[in-house]
């Protein structure tokens, strides 16, 4: 990951701890698919997928969370939870930035 990118997970690790989540972990991987932060939110699981792009130009942050991007996160948050035998509620979230702007929390990307 190069120095923007670690400078945007940084800024949505505090953002959302700001929220009032935890940290568990910091980009786990696993074969097919990573996770840029395994977060706590009460007794919920929460998996951040963290998008920056310098503008909106080509539909910004959001537009590059493709259905392909969704699967490799659902792939890697099920390995995570099996690993660790966790059985309780997750959800896959994410922390989209553009620019200098401030990030925007999507809650639960994937129903």
């Amino acid at each position: 990951m190069n120095k923007t990118g670690q400078a945007a997970e940084q800024r949505a690790l505090e953002f959302l701890t700001g929220q009032g989540l935890k940290l568990v972990e910091r980009n786990w991987h696993c074969a097919g698919g990573e996770l840029d932060l395994v977060m706590r939110d009460g007794a919920a699981w929460v998996f951040v997928e963290v998008r920056h792009r310098a503008s909106a130009n080509f539909g910004g942050a959001a537009a590059s969370i493709t259905p392909a991007k969704c699967r490799k996160l659902v792939h890697a948050a099920q390995v995570y939870l099996t690993s660790k035998g966790i059985d309780a509620p997750c959800r896959i979230d994410a922390v989209l930035s553009e620019g200098q702007g401030s990030p925007v929390w999507l809650k639960n990307i994937i129903a």
